[in-house]
C-alpha cells in the first residue's frame, strides 16, 4: 500500500521540478482567437478555464476533444470530450458553442480530429486557443505547429502557481512524474515526426536527468 510519504517530495526535487514545470508553460498572451481546443486530460481544470476564458468572449466556437482517459480510465468513463462538456455546460457555456471530438487518443489526434470537426461546421481557424494542463502547454504547442502549421497557436492553462497545483492534484510524486513523462516526449517526439524541436535549456534537462535517478518514471513513453 502507497503511503502518504512515499508519495511526498523533498525541498530539492521541488525545485528541480518547479524548473521543468516553468519549461513546460509557453507564457503567451491570451487574446481573441477563432476557435478554442479544450485538450482531454485527468483534469477538471481544463473545461473549467475554457468556460471562464468563453465568458470572457475570446473565442466563439469550443472544441473538448479526448476518448477514455489511458491512465484514469474510471475517471471519465464515456470519455473525456463528454465529461468537459458537460461541466463547460454546467458552468454556462452555451450548448450551441461546444463541439464534440470524442476519439483522439493522443496530443496529435487531438489537433487533427479537432481540426477536421471545426472544418465539418464551416468554422475557418487562422488564430486558435489551445487549453491544456499546465505542464502540457510546450507539448501541445510543439505538436499543433507540426500538424497544423498554419494556424497560428496560443496556449493557455489555469493561472495556477506550481504549489498550488500540487495541492489541487492532491500526489507530488504523480505530479512531478508527470511533468518528467512530458518533458521526455517535448525531447523525443521531434525525432519520430510527431512535433517540431523545441530547445531545452541545460539547467532544465539537468533536473530532469536528476529526477529520473530520483526515481519519477512512472510516465515515461514505452520503449
Amino acid at each position: 500500500m502507497t503511503t502518504d510519504i512515499q508519495r511526498s517530495i523533498t525541498d530539492d526535487q521541488r525545485q528541480r521540478a518547479k524548473l521543468i514545470w516553468d519549461y513546460h508553460q509557453m507564457g503567451h498572451e491570451l487574446g481573441p482567437a477563432d476557435a478554442a481546443i479544450g485538450l482531454g486530460s485527468h483534469d477538471l481544470g481544463v473545461p473549467a478555464f475554457c468556460a471562464e476564458l468563453h465568458r470572457a468572449g475570446l473565442f466563439p466556437a469550443l472544441v473538448f476533444s479526448g476518448g477514455p482517459n489511458p491512465t484514469h480510465p474510471g475517471r471519465f468513463p464515456r470519455g473525456e470530450a463528454v465529461h468537459f462538456r458537460e461541466h463547460a455546460l454546467a458552468l454556462g457555456v452555451p450548448d450551441e458553442a461546444v463541439l464534440l471530438e470524442p476519439n483522439a487518443r493522443n496530443t496529435g489526434q487531438n489537433i487533427t480530429f479537432s481540426r477536421d470537426v471545426l472544418a465539418e461546421a464551416g468554422i475557418e481557424v487562422k488564430t486558435l486557443l489551445l487549453v491544456s494542463m499546465p505542464y502540457m502547454e510546450r507539448r501541445a504547442f510543439a505538436t499543433t505547429r507540426k500538424v497544423w502549421p498554419e494556424a497560428e497557436v496560443i496556449c493557455a492553462s489555469a493561472p495556477l502557481e506550481f504549489d498550488d497545483y500540487l495541492k489541487t492534484i492532491g500526489d507530488e510524486k504523480l505530479v512531478v512524474d508527470q511533468l518528467v513523462g512530458d518533458l521526455q516526449r517535448v525531447i523525443e517526439y521531434p525525432k519520430l515526426g510527431f512535433a517540431i524541436e523545441q530547445d531545452v535549456p541545460e539547467d532544465v534537462h539537468a533536473a530532469y536527468q536528476s529526477l529520473l535517478e530520483d526515481g519519477f518514471d512512472s510516465r515515461l513513453l514505452n520503449t
